[in-house]
């Protein structure tokens, strides 16, 4: 299935290049693509419509010295797209990074297979680009994140309370400007954060999906509650069977079970009913994640190794209210900062 001049699909395709990673027409690109999954055809389509003169190559079937020398032509500010059933060379880590370090810009869609064929309406809906939004909700929430001291989960009768202050939180909200690297993996739509100290997080989530060990969202016939003391998983009373061997897989190579970070997702194509199975894609639904494990890429912690931190499981919490320093930031269904303004 591929897009007209007017899919949706390419529509979305074309605000994120003019109004996310700011491409500007002329300017060199390239797409890199697969045809191994139909989300994989349909997004390389409108990428290829919407960068007319771009080389394009089909990884699968190109040499790979093929697909280096492309690579080697661009120029600093050039731009490359990654369109993936999984990924491309996944012998390389993060082969994203290497693109950023020549000083390309990167807009990465991975894992596409993953994404079943009744998930595609929303995940295309979930590439639209709303800078209004984007750039307005998400800088006033790290500004409220990075000067607060609590912030309270709620919902179905549970309350998660984090008492610290907060490491400096990170924006995924498609807006580049003065930013080193240019672009990252798409949808977008996240503010995320974790306690300066992780013990001082108590209380009780009620987790309606989890991360399963295929990185697929698992959703269980109801939710079940996760009670937390001290920043570690310590009971899952109800839990079912998939998440007890989440845990226990955590507990046998980290000992307990951390609770690191937290993730408010903003983007309103994706809710608690209208889900993708990509566990990376799902996490910027709006709402609330957290991590379970020891591991995160971005923040560092004294006394946690890295060669001991193996985990960073996402589980997503039924959350009705956020609120931070006893304001409400969140309603159930979308975040919102009284009196913010356009960034």
């Amino acid at each position: 299935m591929t897009d007209g001049p007017s899919g949706p699909a390419l529509d979305h395709v074309r605000s994120i290049l003019r109004l996310a990673v700011e491409h500007p027409p002329g300017k060199g690109a390239l797409v890199l693509f697969d045809r191994e999954s139909p989300l994989a055809a349909r997004l390389a389509s409108a990428y290829r419509e919407a960068l007319p003169g771009a080389p394009a190559i089909e990884v699968p079937a190109a040499p790979r010295d093929e697909t280096d020398a492309a690579i080697g032509r661009l120029v600093p500010g050039d731009l490359v797209v990654l369109v993936e059933s999984d990924r491309f060379f996944p012998e390389e880590h993060r082969f994203r990074v290497k693109l950023f370090d020549r000083g390309l810009a990167v807009v990465e869609h991975p894992h596409l297979a993953r994404i079943a064929g009744d998930e595609t309406p929303a995940y295309v809906d979930a590439l639209a680009y709303d800078p209004a939004y984007y750039r307005t909700v998400g800088p006033a929430l790290k500004s409220r994140i990075d000067r607060a001291s609590e912030i309270r989960v709620i919902g179905g009768g549970a309350e998660l309370v984090y008492a610290s202050p907060f490491e400096e939180a990170k924006l995924n909200v498609g807006d580049f400007r003065g930013a080193r690297s240019v672009g990252g993996q798409f949808p977008i739509g996240e503010v995320f954060t974790e306690p300066q100290d992780l013990s001082a997080v108590d209380g009780d989530a009620l987790l309606f999906a989890f991360g399963d060990s295929d990185f697929r969202v698992a959703v269980p016939e109801r939710p079940f509650r996760v009670r937390i003391e001290r920043g570690l998983v310590a009971a899952a009373p109800g839990a079912p069977a998939g998440f007890e061997a989440v845990l226990d897989a955590i507990r046998k190579e980290e000992e307990v079970v951390r609770v690191r970070e937290l993730g408010l997702g903003l983007n309103r194509a994706f809710t608690r009913s209208r889900r993708v199975s990509d566990v990376g894609t799902y996490e910027r639904m709006s709402g609330v994640h957290l991590s379970l494990g020891s591991k995160h890429a971005i923040y560092a912690k004294p006394g946690i190794a890295k060669r001991r931190a193996k985990f960073h499981v996402d589980v997503f919490a039924a959350a009705d209210r956020v609120v931070i320093d006893g304001v409400d930031v969140f309603d159930g269904s979308s975040f919102f900062v009284p009196g913010s303004a356009p960034a």
